[in-house]
């Protein structure tokens, strides 16, 4: 799987170049076997150094390296994907604030979906037949 379209990618360059806007997360990607979720809001003009929401046992906002999420390889050889059907629709505040009253991203996502924050989606979707 791509982690990364060119649009994507594009599109966190650009708010890489405005680091203290509180960006929409851009791209949501996922361990399908358990723990870690990663929201990117931002990417380093190296490429490389990605800013957003991330749980890997307790959501923080932060940095991390995409090469090495790129590189990390699960059971049956999987790796991280990428959530195809990921909206963001509020800011990364809103994000690491309801992930950190809830528990988890995964069920920060649930309150906002419920809440109407969060736009509808299938619920076919690429993480829910993994949770």
């Amino acid at each position: 799987m791509i982690l990364l379209t060119d649009a994507q990618r594009a599109h966190l360059l650009a708010n890489g170049r405005q680091p203290d806007v509180d960006h929409i997360p851009v791209v949501k990607f996922f361990n399908p076997f358990g723990a870690g979720v990663w929201l990117a809001a931002e990417l380093d003009a190296d490429g490389d150094i990605m800013f957003g929401l991330a749980d890997i046992g307790y959501p923080e906002l932060g940095s991390w390296s995409f090469d090495e999420l790129c590189s990390i390889r699960l059971p049956f050889g999987m790796g991280i994907e990428r959530d195809l059907l990921f909206t963001g629709d509020v800011p990364i505040s809103v994000w690491a604030d309801t992930a950190r009253q809830a528990g988890s991203i995964r069920d920060a996502e649930r309150l906002l979906y419920r809440s109407g924050r969060l736009s509808i989606r299938p619920p076919s979707d690429t993480e829910a037949r993994h949770s």
